[in-house]
Formats: structure tokens, C-alpha cells, sequence
């Protein structure tokens, strides 16, 4: 077609629009905001506190404790069933009046130097299996024997051999730690994938150099699960392990403190002593979740 045959019309239906771009339509204009109601505005920050885990466990806490001192209340027994407000009334003066906290310390000093101590013990025990394949199947026999056996029931054949002291202490908590801890280890070091393995072999690890900086790393998830395992069995055996030393030699820690106020029928200082062990172990939970949000699931190895 020739330049004569366009006509005017036609020129000004084929121009292009002012603000308008090829191949899409025109910006249309930005919608205005729409305000929220007091009732949607109020329904919407509760929907973001909700969604802290600290906000969701203290409404589970603050529902527990309703209920506690419902029950309490309608029991009408404080001998046998103080109150929830009573108890933190025993709690506060165990703390600031009593030795409710010396307690407290010395229950966790024991605990970590036995937990240490368990844990370097299994980490050589497992190292050595994962290397020698004899060596694994002795572990794997010692921790088929030992783990079921309760801690607990070890405590008079350690009083029998060391005495009444810190030594059958730390026994006790050795044997209640070592064998879960050394069983996730050693599921957690023989899943780290072969790539992995070949790669400190490239780089001439060997030993400890190979354990530290290859097996752990990679076998960190189950390393965890096994650390939160054994606290959980060490906790509970120092404090029943205490009651006994408590009877035995009138010293002791957290389980002591319980054992001498239930003798003298002090019921609201028992329940202090028992959500003193209840607020330690959510604290470590705590410490747990925080170490692993900034390891394993920051790296991804964990959901």
C-alpha cells in the first residue's frame, strides 16, 4: 500500500497512547488502601503474636496454671494439694529466704560435670567403632546390655564402691547418659553420605582432625537429638539419685530440699522444689531449640 493510500484516520487509530506500553495494557491506578475495623486490626495482631512459639508455651503455662489452682481450690486441701498461688508464694521465699537455689546450683554442677564427662566418653567410644568394625560391635553389645538398665539401680553398688560422695554420683550419671548419647552418635556418624567421607580423605584427615571436621558436622542433627536425650535421663537420675543421698548423708541438691520438706509435711515447698526441676528443664529445652534454629535448621538438615 502507498503512502497516498493512508488516510488520517487511520494514522490517529494506529499512534500510540501516552503511558501506554506494547504487548500489555496500561497501568490501571493504585487501588486506594482500605482501612481495617478496631475488631479486624485487633484479630490481626493476636494472629502475628500467635505465631511466637514463646507467646503459644506461655498460654499453655498460663492455662496449666488456672487449672492447677482451680483444682486446688476445689480440693480445699493444702496438706495434700497446695495452690498454685501458694506455691509461688513457697517458691519466692525458697529462693530469697531458704536454700532452695544453693540447691539448685549444686544439683546442676553435678550434672554437668557427669554430662560432660558422658559425653566425651562416648564420643571417643563411638569414633574408635566407626573406625574398627570389632570396636562397633562391642559398643553396639554394651549398649544393647547397659541402655535399658535403669541408672538408678546402679546407686547401691555405687555407694558400695565409692562412698557417699560426689564419685557415686557421677557414676550414676555417666551410665545414664553414655549409652543413648553413644547410640545416636554412632547412627548419626555411619548416615553421613559417602561424598562427604571421601571429601576429608581427599583433603588427608585422619583421626580426630576427620571426626571433628567431617563426622560431626554432617551428623549434627542426630548428635543433637542424642545430647537433648541424655539430659533429659541424667536429669531425672540426679534427682532421684539425690533423695537417696539426701537420706543417706543429709546433703544433696534439688532432691534433697524435696525430700526434707515432704518429711516435714511442707507440701507447698515440695511443689516449689518440684517446679524448680520443671522450670530448669525448659529452660535447657530452650537453650536446645536456640542452638538448633542457629545450626541444623539455619543450614537446612532439619525441618
Amino acid at each position: 500500500m502507498s503512502d497516498a493510500g493512508i488516510s488520517d484516520a487511520d494514522i490517529t487509530r494506529t499512534a500510540p497512547v501516552p503511558g501506554a506500553t506494547f504487548g500489555r495494557a496500561p497501568h490501571a491506578p493504585p487501588l486506594p488502601a482500605r482501612s481495617l475495623s478496631p475488631g479486624q486490626a485487633i484479630a490481626s495482631a493476636l494472629s502475628r503474636l500467635w505465631s511466637f512459639t514463646l507467646v503459644r508455651r506461655l498460654v499453655v503455662l498460663v492455662a496449666l496454671a488456672a487449672i492447677w489452682q482451680a483444682a486446688a481450690v476445689w480440693k480445699a486441701s493444702p496438706l495434700l494439694f497446695p495452690t498454685f498461688t501458694d506455691t509461688v508464694r513457697a517458691l519466692v521465699a525458697g529462693l530469697t529466704q531458704e536454700d532452695l537455689l544453693p540447691a539448685a546450683v549444686a544439683s546442676l554442677v553435678v550434672l554437668l560435670k557427669g554430662y560432660a564427662l558422658a559425653v566425651g566418653l562416648a564420643l571417643v567410644l563411638v569414633s574408635l567403632a566407626i573406625v574398627t568394625p570389632f570396636l562397633k560391635e562391642v559398643l553396639l553389645t554394651l549398649t544393647a546390655m547397659f541402655n535399658p538398665l535403669p541408672a538408678i539401680a546402679l546407686l547401691p553398688l555405687a555407694m558400695l564402691w565409692l562412698g557417699l560422695g560426689e564419685a557415686s554420683l557421677l557414676l550414676v550419671m555417666v551410665h545414664a547418659v553414655l549409652w543413648p548419647f553413644a547410640l545416636s552418635a554412632l547412627t548419626g556418624f555411619e548416615q553421613v553420605p559417602e561424598t562427604q567421607r571421601l571429601v576429608g580423605r581427599n583433603y588427608g584427615l585422619k583421626g580426630p582432625a576427620y571426626v571433628a571436621l567431617i563426622l560431626v558436622p554432617a551428623a549434627l542433627p542426630s548428635l543433637l537429638s542424642g545430647l537433648k536425650i541424655a539430659w533429659a535421663f541424667a536429669w531425672r537420675t540426679l534427682i532421684a539419685a539425690e533423695l537417696v543421698f539426701g537420706v543417706s548423708s543429709r546433703a544433696g541438691g534439688l532432691g534433697w530440699y524435696v525430700y526434707r520438706n515432704r518429711n516435714e509435711l511442707l507440701t507447698d515447698r515440695v511443689f516449689a522444689g518440684l517446679v524448680t526441676v520443671i522450670v530448669i528443664g525448659l529452660l535447657v529445652e530452650v537453650l536446645f531449640r536456640a542452638v538448633e534454629e542457629r545450626t541444623v535448621r539455619r543450614w537446612g538438615m532439619q525441618r
